[in-house]
């Protein structure tokens, strides 16, 4: 199998390159050559030196996206993305990577299939940012997509755009909608949904962070291993059983930004939960506004797709995965 990561210097790309380092089987196959794609140069774990190499490119340059589908890979994951906050500020740019930058892969696709047969597994990281409110209590798989961010709407095109090649059999797409995902590791990036992770990741390590919503906000999350784990399992899905409706809803939990941090007391203490100081941004109030609470996400979970089912989880997954099982 020959395999393509987009985004590969990313959060979730990082640890679903190290999780194929762990387990060589994680695709269902073996790996012959990994292809790591991002903007800067990718690390690569020591496993898979011997069948790895990195790229750096540009997805709003055409000939970038063609270049990498060259050596016709079996396996697409495409997770490179400009994210949330920085999308809704630089509209251009937002639309040149998430959009401009998906079409372009899936153009040398198409161009390649023309070629001679080449039909590659395409897992596409979609966002719960393409539905808009107002939300049902739970928003089911069959709900309309009516995105309030540029964001969501960048997403929301490539999702259809996933589903029309892979009906016309240029590719076997499947687009998996990541909740946020919670606790991020390494630096606030410029994600509106940043201070999910910073309410948590910080104070676990003695620091402050800034709260600049009210504890009412409720969201949808899961954990960077669950992340892992949906890229994973999407590789090796039997796709036939998706129909025409090539993108999915992804199990998390839904919490309240309270709940967040009564998780962070219990498992952390007082200490801890007193780092966080709340300083209200109306900014990313209003971007939150519209974004959805609580899923029903029946489908895939009945696919076998799995993620945490408490935010006490979520903090000890952090803890064991980023800080070596220690709390500063």
């Amino acid at each position: 199998m020959r395999v393509l990561v987009t985004g590969a210097a990313g959060m979730v790309g990082r640890k679903l390159v190290a999780k194929l380092a762990e387990n060589p089987a994680l695709f269902g196959a073996e790996v012959e050559s990994l292809t790591l794609a991002d903007v800067i140069e990718p690390p690569v774990p020591a496993p898979l030196h011997a069948v790895s190499a990195t790229r750096t490119v540009d997805l709003a340059r055409q000939e970038d996206a063609v270049s990498l589908i060259a050596g016709r890979p079996d396996l697409v994951f495409h997770l490179a993305a400009i994210v949330s906050g920085e999308a809704e500020v630089e509209f251009d740019k937002g639309y040149a990577i998430n959009m401009d930058g998906t079409r372009y892969l899936l153009e040398a696709i198409r161009s390649q299939g023309a070629q001679e047969p080449y039909c590659p597994r395409f897992v596409f990281a979609s966002s719960i940012a393409v539905f808009g409110e107002p939300f049902p209590d739970r928003i089911s798989d069959d709900f309309f997509t009516t995105p309030l961010t540029s964001y969501g709407t960048q997403k929301a095109i490539c999702e259809l755009l996933l589903a029309d090649y892979s009906r016309k059999g240029f590719l076997d797409g499947i687009g998996i909608r990541l909740p946020t995902i919670c606790i991020r590791p390494g630096k606030p990036n410029l994600a509106a949904s940043g201070f999910f992770s910073n309410i948590l990741r910080e104070p676990l390590v003695g620091e402050e962070a800034v709260l600049p919503v009210e504890e009412d906000v409720r969201h949808w999350f899961a954990s960077p291993r669950a992340a892992v784990g949906f890229c994973a399992h999407a590789a090796s899905l039997d796709t036939s059983v998706l129909g025409a409706r090539r993108n999915l809803t992804m199990p998390g939990l839904s919490a309240l930004v309270g709940e967040q941090i009564e998780a962070l007391r219990r498992v952390a203490g007082e200490k801890a939960a007193n780092l966080i100081r709340r300083e209200p941004n109306q900014d990313i109030r209003k971007i939150v506004a519209g974004w959805p609470r609580n899923f029903d996400a029946r489908r895939a979970t009945g696919l076998g797709f799995k993620a945490e089912t408490s935010f006490d989880d979520i903090i000890k997954i952090h803890i064991e995965d980023e800080l070596e099982g220690v709390i500063r």
